[in-house]
């Protein structure tokens, strides 16, 4: 069945509607007609099967005929800070992040980042991650928004990280790989994960160190040097791998479209 988003406050209505983008492509793309069935999801961990009920001008209305929690978010919270990239390399993220089921994004700015967007043109890009975020879990159904956090220092990203129970920092002059040496001694599985990647230029030792006094571990990528983009997908590809729900699809076979 195709798959829509749905407001929550509108799942709750007397007369659920869909609007928007998703109407028209609805009822002049798909061309589906009043009972159809259609499957919902509200981005925060519910999905609901309804049926078309009428197709009114910018907007379809329908009713819900069940719901149920979705079973495709990853076990462990995936928090990734990213420092700034050049040209579109964030928005590509943010997608491909979505994809990998990464709880939270937040952008930052580091020592060597090279772009420093202004206030206003920060606000623009922040709206435009959101959407892309949103329209990334239609394909690769997830039942959850990935969250886009506004942008921030480096030591401000850093301080996100206290209530993680694994901190990490991926850098390219660490010798040490991410293994299941981050375990904790009693192999319990983590809860809550806070990964921090960086710019084109990498960071600097001054950032490395001011990091590990916030009990950050470092880990590398291997031993070729990878473009800042690519870093942070393996990086994130590992910890659903070690710590999420990659090793277990992998195990079943993967779904790739």
């Amino acid at each position: 069945m195709n798959r829509f988003f749905i407001d929550q406050s509108k799942v709750d209505a007397s007369l659920p509607v869909i609007s928007g983008t998703d109407a028209n492509h609805i009822k002049n793309v798909l061309r589906l007609k009043p009972g159809d069935k259609i499957l919902l999801f509200d981005g925060i961990g519910s999905e609901y099967e309804a049926r078309i009920t009428d197709l009114a001008p910018k907007r379809v209305e329908v009713s819900i005929i069940r719901s149920f929690l979705s079973t495709t978010e990853s076990p462990v919270q995936i928090i990734v800070a990213q420092a700034f990239l050049k040209d579109r390399k964030m928005d590509i993220l943010i997608r491909q992040l979505s994809e990998l089921g990464i709880t939270k994004w937040v952008p930052f700015i580091s020592e060597r980042s090279v772009p420093r967007p202004d206030k206003k043109r920060l606000a623009a890009r922040a709206e435009r991650w959101k959407k892309i975020a949103r329209e990334a879990i239609k394909q690769c159904r997830r039942g959850r928004v990935m969250e886009t956090g506004s942008a921030v220092s480096f030591e401000d990203a850093l301080n996100m990280g206290r209530a993680c129970d694994l901190k990490i920092l991926f850098w390219e002059k660490e010798t040490e790989p991410v293994s299941f040496n981050f375990l904790q001694p009693d192999d319990m599985q983590y809860d809550k994960i806070f990964a921090v990647l960086g710019p084109e230029g990498g960071f600097t030792s001054t950032e490395i160190e001011i990091a590990k006094g916030c009990g950050f571990v470092t880990a590398t990528l291997g031993p070729r040097i990878l473009r800042a983009e690519t870093a942070t997908i393996a990086a994130c590809t590992l910890l659903q791998f070690f710590f999420g729900d990659m090793k277990k699809s992998l195990d079943n076979g993967l779904k790739i479209k």
